[in-house]
Protein backbone atom coordinates (compact mmCIF):
# COMPACT_ATOMS: atom_id res chain seq x y z
CA UNK A 1 0.00 0.00 0.00
CA UNK A 2 1.36 3.41 -0.95
CA UNK A 3 1.66 5.82 1.94
CA UNK A 4 0.84 9.53 1.92
CA UNK A 5 4.57 10.22 2.11
CA UNK A 6 5.44 7.77 -0.67
CA UNK A 7 8.72 8.32 -2.51
CA UNK A 8 8.29 8.37 -6.28
CA UNK A 9 11.73 9.06 -7.73
CA UNK A 10 10.85 7.21 -10.93
CA UNK A 11 7.43 6.68 -12.48
CA UNK A 12 7.75 4.20 -15.35
CA UNK A 13 4.97 3.74 -17.91
CA UNK A 14 4.21 0.22 -19.15
CA UNK A 15 1.65 -0.25 -21.98
CA UNK A 16 -1.33 -2.30 -20.83
CA UNK A 17 -1.81 -3.71 -24.33
CA UNK A 18 1.55 -5.53 -24.26
CA UNK A 19 1.44 -8.72 -22.23
CA UNK A 20 5.15 -9.14 -22.87
CA UNK A 21 5.97 -5.80 -21.28
CA UNK A 22 3.61 -6.44 -18.39
CA UNK A 23 5.37 -9.71 -17.66
CA UNK A 24 8.82 -8.11 -17.96
CA UNK A 25 7.81 -5.41 -15.49
CA UNK A 26 7.75 -8.02 -12.72
CA UNK A 27 11.54 -7.96 -12.72
CA UNK A 28 11.83 -4.18 -12.32
CA UNK A 29 13.08 -2.34 -9.27
CA UNK A 30 11.14 0.91 -9.22
CA UNK A 31 9.35 3.25 -6.86
CA UNK A 32 6.28 3.44 -9.10
CA UNK A 33 5.24 1.48 -12.18
CA UNK A 34 2.25 2.92 -14.00
CA UNK A 35 0.36 0.52 -16.25
CA UNK A 36 -1.00 2.58 -19.09
CA UNK A 37 -4.44 2.65 -20.68
CA UNK A 38 -4.06 6.03 -22.36
CA UNK A 39 -1.53 7.24 -24.93
CA UNK A 40 0.32 3.96 -25.48
CA UNK A 41 -2.91 2.02 -26.19
CA UNK A 42 -4.84 2.43 -29.44
CA UNK A 43 -8.65 2.73 -29.23
CA UNK A 44 -9.23 -0.74 -30.65
CA UNK A 45 -7.10 -2.29 -27.88
CA UNK A 46 -8.45 -0.42 -24.85
CA UNK A 47 -10.68 -3.28 -23.70
CA UNK A 48 -7.87 -5.81 -24.09
CA UNK A 49 -5.49 -3.58 -22.12
CA UNK A 50 -8.00 -3.19 -19.28
CA UNK A 51 -8.36 -6.94 -18.95
CA UNK A 52 -4.59 -7.43 -19.11
CA UNK A 53 -3.95 -4.92 -16.33
CA UNK A 54 -6.76 -6.25 -14.16
CA UNK A 55 -5.36 -9.79 -14.36
CA UNK A 56 -1.85 -8.53 -13.76
CA UNK A 57 -2.87 -6.64 -10.60
CA UNK A 58 -4.56 -9.77 -9.26
CA UNK A 59 -1.25 -11.64 -9.29
CA UNK A 60 1.26 -11.52 -6.42
CA UNK A 61 2.92 -8.13 -6.21
CA UNK A 62 6.63 -8.00 -7.14
CA UNK A 63 8.48 -7.01 -3.95
CA UNK A 64 10.81 -4.74 -5.94
CA UNK A 65 7.94 -2.47 -7.06
CA UNK A 66 6.85 -0.14 -4.28
CA UNK A 67 3.73 1.22 -5.98
CA UNK A 68 1.44 -0.09 -8.73
CA UNK A 69 -0.51 2.62 -10.54
CA UNK A 70 -2.81 2.74 -13.56
CA UNK A 71 -3.07 5.67 -15.94
CA UNK A 72 -6.65 5.82 -17.12
CA UNK A 73 -8.00 7.78 -20.07
CA UNK A 74 -8.96 11.41 -19.50
CA UNK A 75 -12.27 12.37 -17.96
CA UNK A 76 -14.71 13.11 -20.77
CA UNK A 77 -13.23 10.73 -23.34
CA UNK A 78 -15.88 8.09 -22.71
CA UNK A 79 -13.21 5.53 -21.79
CA UNK A 80 -12.50 6.58 -18.21
CA UNK A 81 -15.53 4.96 -16.56
CA UNK A 82 -14.78 1.62 -18.21
CA UNK A 83 -11.12 1.93 -17.12
CA UNK A 84 -12.04 2.61 -13.51
CA UNK A 85 -14.74 -0.05 -13.40
CA UNK A 86 -12.26 -2.67 -14.59
CA UNK A 87 -9.33 -1.89 -12.29
CA UNK A 88 -10.70 -0.18 -9.16
CA UNK A 89 -11.05 -3.43 -7.20
CA UNK A 90 -7.80 -5.02 -8.32
CA UNK A 91 -6.03 -6.23 -5.14
CA UNK A 92 -2.67 -4.61 -5.92
CA UNK A 93 -3.89 -1.26 -7.21
CA UNK A 94 -2.37 1.60 -5.21
CA UNK A 95 -2.86 4.68 -7.35
CA UNK A 96 -4.77 6.12 -10.29
CA UNK A 97 -2.99 8.55 -12.61
CA UNK A 98 -5.42 10.97 -14.28
CA UNK A 99 -4.26 12.52 -17.57
CA UNK A 100 -5.24 15.93 -18.92
CA UNK A 101 -6.50 17.33 -15.62
CA UNK A 102 -7.76 20.82 -16.37
CA UNK A 103 -9.89 21.59 -13.33
CA UNK A 104 -10.92 20.30 -9.92
CA UNK A 105 -13.91 18.48 -11.41
CA UNK A 106 -11.59 16.06 -13.26
CA UNK A 107 -10.01 14.98 -9.98
CA UNK A 108 -13.27 14.95 -8.04
CA UNK A 109 -15.01 12.80 -10.64
CA UNK A 110 -12.37 10.09 -10.32
CA UNK A 111 -12.18 10.35 -6.52
CA UNK A 112 -15.97 9.97 -6.20
CA UNK A 113 -15.97 6.94 -8.50
CA UNK A 114 -13.19 5.24 -6.55
CA UNK A 115 -14.75 5.95 -3.17
CA UNK A 116 -18.10 4.59 -4.33
CA UNK A 117 -16.91 1.58 -6.29
CA UNK A 118 -13.88 0.37 -4.32
CA UNK A 119 -15.18 -2.55 -2.27
CA UNK A 120 -12.18 -4.89 -2.19
CA UNK A 121 -10.68 -5.47 1.24
CA UNK A 122 -7.35 -7.21 1.65
CA UNK A 123 -6.49 -9.88 4.25
CA UNK A 124 -5.26 -7.24 6.73
CA UNK A 125 -7.94 -4.64 6.03
CA UNK A 126 -11.24 -4.12 7.80
CA UNK A 127 -12.47 -1.61 5.21
CA UNK A 128 -11.49 -0.88 1.59
CA UNK A 129 -8.30 1.19 1.56
CA UNK A 130 -8.26 4.52 -0.18
CA UNK A 131 -6.80 4.61 -3.69
CA UNK A 132 -4.41 7.50 -4.23
CA UNK A 133 -4.46 9.91 -7.17
CA UNK A 134 -1.77 11.62 -9.25
CA UNK A 135 -2.81 14.41 -11.63
CA UNK A 136 -1.12 15.07 -15.00
CA UNK A 137 -0.84 18.77 -15.78
CA UNK A 138 -0.84 19.22 -19.55
CA UNK A 139 -2.34 22.58 -20.52
CA UNK A 140 -2.39 26.32 -19.93
CA UNK A 141 -5.81 25.95 -18.32
CA UNK A 142 -4.43 23.43 -15.86
CA UNK A 143 -1.59 25.79 -14.89
CA UNK A 144 -4.14 28.55 -14.30
CA UNK A 145 -6.21 26.23 -12.09
CA UNK A 146 -3.38 24.66 -10.07
CA UNK A 147 -4.68 26.02 -6.77
CA UNK A 148 -8.15 24.53 -7.07
CA UNK A 149 -6.77 21.26 -8.45
CA UNK A 150 -4.41 20.87 -5.49
CA UNK A 151 -7.21 21.48 -3.00
CA UNK A 152 -9.46 18.76 -4.47
CA UNK A 153 -9.80 15.31 -2.89
CA UNK A 154 -7.09 16.32 -0.45
CA UNK A 155 -6.95 12.96 1.31
CA UNK A 156 -6.31 11.14 -1.99
CA UNK A 157 -4.44 13.53 -4.26
CA UNK A 158 -0.75 12.69 -3.80
CA UNK A 159 0.98 14.79 -6.41
CA UNK A 160 1.29 16.52 -9.77
CA UNK A 161 2.99 15.32 -12.94
CA UNK A 162 4.10 17.63 -15.75
CA UNK A 163 3.30 16.42 -19.27
CA UNK A 164 5.59 18.52 -21.44
CA UNK A 165 4.61 17.26 -24.90
CA UNK A 166 0.90 17.99 -24.53
CA UNK A 167 1.69 21.30 -22.85
CA UNK A 168 3.91 22.24 -25.80
CA UNK A 169 1.11 21.32 -28.19
CA UNK A 170 -1.39 23.43 -26.26
CA UNK A 171 0.85 26.50 -26.34
CA UNK A 172 2.38 25.87 -29.80
CA UNK A 173 5.83 25.57 -28.28
CA UNK A 174 8.85 23.75 -29.65
CA UNK A 175 10.75 21.64 -27.14
CA UNK A 176 14.45 22.52 -26.99
CA UNK A 177 17.32 20.82 -25.14
CA UNK A 178 17.49 23.66 -22.60
CA UNK A 179 13.80 23.16 -21.65
CA UNK A 180 13.60 26.90 -20.90
CA UNK A 181 10.23 27.10 -22.67
CA UNK A 182 8.81 25.03 -19.79
CA UNK A 183 10.44 26.95 -16.94
CA UNK A 184 7.34 28.84 -15.84
CA UNK A 185 5.04 25.81 -15.96
CA UNK A 186 7.49 23.54 -14.13
CA UNK A 187 8.15 26.14 -11.43
CA UNK A 188 4.43 26.73 -10.99
CA UNK A 189 3.74 22.99 -10.60
CA UNK A 190 6.53 22.41 -8.09
CA UNK A 191 5.52 25.48 -6.07
CA UNK A 192 1.80 24.62 -6.04
CA UNK A 193 2.45 21.06 -4.91
CA UNK A 194 4.68 22.24 -2.08
CA UNK A 195 2.20 24.95 -1.05
CA UNK A 196 -0.58 22.35 -0.74
CA UNK A 197 1.58 19.71 0.94
CA UNK A 198 1.43 17.21 -1.92
CA UNK A 199 4.33 14.78 -1.51
CA UNK A 200 5.08 14.13 -5.20
CA UNK A 201 6.16 16.47 -7.98
CA UNK A 202 7.08 14.40 -11.02
CA UNK A 203 8.89 16.03 -13.91
CA UNK A 204 8.63 15.71 -17.67
CA UNK A 205 9.60 12.68 -19.76
CA UNK A 206 13.13 12.55 -21.16
CA UNK A 207 12.63 11.53 -24.78
CA UNK A 208 16.28 10.44 -25.17
CA UNK A 209 17.08 7.03 -23.76
CA UNK A 210 19.44 5.24 -26.17
CA UNK A 211 23.16 4.90 -25.56
CA UNK A 212 25.54 7.12 -23.63
CA UNK A 213 24.03 10.30 -25.07
CA UNK A 214 20.58 9.29 -23.85
CA UNK A 215 21.93 8.51 -20.39
CA UNK A 216 23.73 11.86 -20.21
CA UNK A 217 20.60 13.75 -21.26
CA UNK A 218 18.52 11.87 -18.68
CA UNK A 219 20.97 12.72 -15.90
CA UNK A 220 21.04 16.39 -16.89
CA UNK A 221 17.25 16.61 -16.98
CA UNK A 222 16.94 14.90 -13.59
CA UNK A 223 19.38 17.35 -12.03
CA UNK A 224 17.57 20.27 -13.65
CA UNK A 225 14.22 19.07 -12.36
CA UNK A 226 15.61 18.50 -8.88
CA UNK A 227 16.89 22.06 -8.93
CA UNK A 228 13.37 23.34 -9.64
CA UNK A 229 11.81 21.41 -6.76
CA UNK A 230 10.72 18.18 -8.45
CA UNK A 231 11.35 14.95 -6.57
CA UNK A 232 10.75 12.41 -9.33
CA UNK A 233 10.68 11.89 -13.08
CA UNK A 234 8.52 10.06 -15.59
CA UNK A 235 10.30 7.26 -17.44
CA UNK A 236 9.45 5.65 -20.77
CA UNK A 237 12.20 3.02 -20.77
CA UNK A 238 13.44 0.71 -17.98
CA UNK A 239 17.02 1.95 -18.48
CA UNK A 240 15.93 5.39 -17.26
CA UNK A 241 14.65 4.16 -13.90
CA UNK A 242 17.99 3.63 -12.16
CA UNK A 243 19.21 7.07 -13.28
CA UNK A 244 16.13 8.81 -11.89
CA UNK A 245 16.17 6.88 -8.64
CA UNK A 246 19.84 7.63 -8.04
CA UNK A 247 19.56 11.32 -8.91
CA UNK A 248 16.47 11.99 -6.83
CA UNK A 249 17.84 10.11 -3.81
CA UNK A 250 19.97 12.04 -1.30
CA UNK A 251 23.68 11.90 -2.16
CA UNK A 252 26.28 10.45 0.21
CA UNK A 253 27.37 13.95 1.20
CA UNK A 254 23.78 15.05 1.81
CA UNK A 255 23.11 12.05 4.04
CA UNK A 256 26.27 12.65 6.04
CA UNK A 257 25.40 16.34 6.49
CA UNK A 258 21.83 15.52 7.57
CA UNK A 259 22.82 12.79 10.01
CA UNK A 260 25.46 14.98 11.67
CA UNK A 261 22.90 17.73 12.16
CA UNK A 262 20.22 15.39 13.56
CA UNK A 263 22.66 13.85 16.04
CA UNK A 264 24.12 17.19 17.13
CA UNK A 265 20.70 18.81 17.37
CA UNK A 266 19.48 16.19 19.84
CA UNK A 267 22.45 17.06 22.05
CA UNK A 268 21.93 20.81 21.59
CA UNK A 269 18.27 20.42 22.51
CA UNK A 270 19.23 18.59 25.71
CA UNK A 271 21.48 21.54 26.52
CA UNK A 272 18.65 24.00 25.88
CA UNK A 273 20.29 25.52 22.81
CA UNK A 274 17.89 26.64 20.08
CA UNK A 275 20.59 27.64 17.61
CA UNK A 276 24.15 26.39 17.26
CA UNK A 277 26.84 25.93 14.62
CA UNK A 278 28.30 23.11 12.56
CA UNK A 279 31.42 23.58 10.44
CA UNK A 280 31.17 27.29 11.14
CA UNK A 281 27.60 27.64 9.87
CA UNK A 282 24.55 28.48 11.98
CA UNK A 283 22.03 25.68 12.45
CA UNK A 284 18.48 26.60 13.43
CA UNK A 285 15.00 25.09 13.24
CA UNK A 286 14.50 25.26 9.42
CA UNK A 287 17.90 23.65 8.80
CA UNK A 288 17.17 20.89 11.30
CA UNK A 289 13.82 20.30 9.64
CA UNK A 290 15.51 19.89 6.26
CA UNK A 291 18.04 17.50 7.77
CA UNK A 292 15.35 15.32 9.32
CA UNK A 293 13.48 15.24 6.00
CA UNK A 294 16.64 14.14 4.20
CA UNK A 295 17.27 11.37 6.73
CA UNK A 296 13.72 10.10 6.27
CA UNK A 297 14.04 10.18 2.49
CA UNK A 298 17.39 8.39 2.59
CA UNK A 299 15.84 5.62 4.68
CA UNK A 300 12.89 5.40 2.28
CA UNK A 301 15.33 5.08 -0.63
CA UNK A 302 17.01 2.09 0.97
CA UNK A 303 20.20 3.91 2.04
CA UNK A 304 21.93 2.45 5.12
CA UNK A 305 21.41 5.45 7.39
CA UNK A 306 22.14 3.45 10.55
CA UNK A 307 25.73 2.95 9.40
CA UNK A 308 26.13 6.71 8.91
CA UNK A 309 24.61 7.37 12.34
CA UNK A 310 27.06 4.94 13.91
CA UNK A 311 29.98 6.69 12.24
CA UNK A 312 28.89 10.13 13.47
CA UNK A 313 27.37 9.23 16.85
CA UNK A 314 29.91 11.43 18.68
CA UNK A 315 29.04 14.54 16.66
CA UNK A 316 28.64 17.51 18.99
CA UNK A 317 27.06 20.93 18.38
CA UNK A 318 29.70 23.62 18.10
Amino acid sequence: MAARSAVRRALLYVPGSSQKMLDKSKGLTADCVTYDLEDSVTPNRKAEARSNIRRFLEQPRPSSIKECAVRINAVGTGYEAHDLEEVCNAPNLDTIVIPKVNSKSDVQTVADFLNHKRTYTGPDESTPRSIKILALIESAKAISNLGEICRTASSQLEGLIFAAEDFALDLSLTRTPSLTEFLYARSAIATAARAHDLPSTIDLVCTSYKGEEGRKTMEEECLGGKGLGFNGKQCIHPDQVAIAQKTFAPSEDEVTWAVRIVIADAKADAQGRGAWTLDGKMIDVPVVGKAKSLVWKAESCGIDVDAVKEKWKRQEPE
